[in-house]
């Protein structure tokens, strides 16, 4: 089902040259392309279907530093103010609220390991609260459940996804970056083994620097070029409530399902950790890189099975002609289809832990499709091979929270800028041949 986002127009002139090509107008791309315009650089957006209308507006709008991977968390940690500013330097809403995160168990191997996250978070600067069972409650009134404990982080919040793609994409725009949907781009042109430019459905944008930002499609757009991006794409299901009293004005996750209060009123939820991953040409060529997350505790809840994903989509085989119609204009918007059982058990879950809520229905359920790097941990990285190509995706499911920190990073990398941060834990050679692979330690 298709989420509705708001509206972006696109420009009105066609550019036959720019500094940059952006692929892909999701919240990375989108980010990304705002940055670079707001420092002079002429750039061009491109997204094959609509902007924001991906994996984008289908995630649960978590803008947290609480339990990070320690590699993310400098992002984490810069984003926030990124996101607090973004509304005033843009001039629209992009939903962001920051009212708090509380995570509530019942595992005492839970507890211990928000604890110790905690004392190595404060190395960085980044300060949370270990809750006791009475105060979970006092944060979160009104549950059924009998909590051990959890954690507070008072200064994490949400946005609206919805609503914060289009808003900084229009923001690029106004800023004199060219931004135009339903334009793929097809690949990569190379002089001497440099970037030249970029085929798009539309002709030839001649660029010196190209940004593949393609989310879930990144990886089959890298591999026409040689180029081996390991990635799994894992397909998750999110709901949305009907109108419902307030039980928490920003994010909270139980051990039965995770919420965030709307600005519509209601809730999205979710059940933490579930999804489905289908068997695909991609997934059997990068599964020994896999090897490892799926064996980890973070993978258990996952369904494997066999689906559309073998023969079409980003995860198929199969190369393209420049002058041809790609695969990415055969599937203008990666819908698929929600896990209704678990949406009825996310819906279920939000009734058992709030009897209140028993007259809250299901409004409706999407969806979503995430691309996951083998750690987990997203690629924000230069191709050494393609000098003027930089890839910027992999975000694992954190991406939403943290892309206001990654689109500065990539627009450093793309202009010799020095780094708001590291780049050294993105790069993509930590998964070249050879090389060991961190396990995950994302929460």
């Amino acid at each position: 089902m298709f989420v509705n986002v708001d509206t972006v127009h696109d420009s009105p002139n066609f550019p036959e040259q720019v500094d940059v090509v952006v692929i892909g107008a999701g919240i990375v791309g989108t980010t990304t392309a705002y940055e670079l315009a707001c420092r002079g650089v002429s750039v061009a957006l491109l997204e094959k279907g609509l902007i924001g209308c991906e994996q984008s507006s289908r995630n649960w709008g978590w803008v947290r530093q609480q339990n990070r991977d320690m590699f993310e968390l400098p992002l984490a940690m810069h984003s926030l103010n990124r996101w607090e500013a973004m509304s005033g330097e843009i001039g629209r809403d992009v939903g962001f609220r920051r009212s708090g995160i509380v995570y509530t168990t019942d595992n005492p191997e839970s507890l211990a390991k928000w604890e110790a996250w905690g004392e190595k978070a404060r190395a960085h600067g980044f300060v949370s609260q270990v809750l006791t069972a009475e105060q979970a409650h006092e944060r979160a009134p009104g549950t059924t459940s009998r909590w051990l404990g959890g954690i507070w982080s008072p200064t994490d919040g949400h946005a609206e996804p919805a609503m914060a793609c289009p808003a900084i994409a229009s923001g690029a725009r106004e800023r004199g970056a060219y931004v135009h949907q339903n334009c793929a781009v097809r690949g990569l042109e190379l002089s001497g083994g440099r970037i030249s430019g970029v085929w798009t459905e539309r002709g030839l944008i001649r660029t010196s620097s190209v940004i593949c930002a393609g989310g879930a499609w990144s990886s089959r757009f890298c591999r026409r070029h040689g180029v081996e991006l390991p990635a799994a794409n894992i397909m998750g299901t999110t709901v949305q409530t009907t109108t419902a009293p307030e039980v928490t004005p920003g994010c909270l996750t139980t051990p039965k399902i995770a919420l965030r209060r709307r600005l519509d009123g209601g809730y999205t939820l979710a059940l933490p950790g579930r999804g489905r991953v289908e068997i695909s040409p991609q997934g059997l060529r990068y599964a020994t890189k896999f090897y490892g997350a799926y064996r980890s505790k973070l993978a258990k809840k996952l369904q494997v099975r066999v689906g559309r994903s073998f023969f079409q989509g980003p995860e198929a085989a199969g190369s393209w002609q420049f002058d041809q119609i790609s695969p990415f204009e055969r599937q203008r918007i990666l819908d698929p289809t929600p896990d209704m059982v678990q949406a009825r058990a996310a819906l279920a879950g939000l009734h058992a832990e709030y009897p209140s809520l028993k007259g809250v229905h299901l409004a409706r359920a999407w969806g979503g499709m995430i691309d996951t790097t083998p750690d987990m941990v997203p690629i924000i990285s230069p191709v050494e091979a393609i000098p003027g190509f930089i890839i910027a995706s992999g975000f694992s499911g954190h991406g939403f929270g943290i892309v206001p920190a990654a689109g500065q990073l990539t627009a450093d990398l793309i202009t010799g800028a020095t780094p708001v941060v590291d780049p050294a834990p993105y790069h993509i050679d930590r998964f070249a041949r050879g090389s060991r692979i961190r396990q995950p330690e994302m929460m």
